[in-house]
């Protein structure tokens, strides 16, 4: 799962219009966090959003896929790619972003 700097830069470019966005690497991908929440990955220069069943149909209907970290079929059902006019669309990707914060914040709870 390649991520290369200069999409990661990108990705932190589209979301500078919100506060304490940072990233960790990890198993050979790159965390979205919000301050301490995990709420994207990118991997394979794609961006990946949690979901659950309050915003998973909006991906769906938009033409997202489910994560697939590794080369078996294994996906990850949680978290779906963002289109890309979303990904260009700073606005629109801070809004999406915070959904799925907030999907992590009520699972932490």
């Amino acid at each position: 799962m390649a991520v290369s700097k200069d999409f990661t830069q990108f990705v932190l470019d589209q979301l500078s219009g919100w506060s304490n966005v940072h990233i960790n690497k990890m198993f050979g991908c790159v965390a979205l966090y919000q301050d301490d929440l995990a709420f994207g990955i990118i991997a394979n220069d794609m961006v990946y959003l949690k979901v659950d069943d309050t915003n998973k149909a909006k991906f769906i209907e938009s033409g997202s896929v489910p994560l697939k970290p590794f080369k078996s079929n294994a996906t990850v059902l949680s978290f779906y790619s963002i289109p890309a006019a979303i990904l260009e669309d700073s606005e629109a990707f801070i809004r999406w972003a915070k959904e799925s914060l907030e999907i992590q914040k009520k699972r932490n709870k």
